[in-house]
């Protein structure tokens, strides 16, 4: 079961395009949910720069992930597995 749930999010990350990567990339590194271990401020860094070069909606105002509702989801999935595994 766990597995299954696994290998959805995997394919469901796969199955974005590059934008919305990046905003979940962006946003696993803002979050202590997470679970990351490595330099998140660096990270963020790197992904904020390479989705201004790529969407410039995103270059141009302040975003609202949240309406990003496959990104949010994706975050959701990823907070559950990391609480499951506590």
């Amino acid at each position: 079961m766990e597995n299954e749930k696994v290998e959805y999010l995997i394919n469901m990350i796969n199955d974005m395009d590059i934008k919305d990567k990046l905003r979940l990339a962006i946003c696993m590194s803002q979050s202590r949910w997470s679970g990351l271990i490595y330099n998140t401020r660096e990270n963020y860094e790197k992904f904020d720069k390479m989705l201004k070069d790529v969407d410039e909606e995103y270059r141009t105002t302040l975003i609202n992930f949240a309406k990003y509702k496959l990104v949010m989801f994706a975050m959701a999935k990823l907070m559950e597995m990391e609480s499951s595994r506590g």
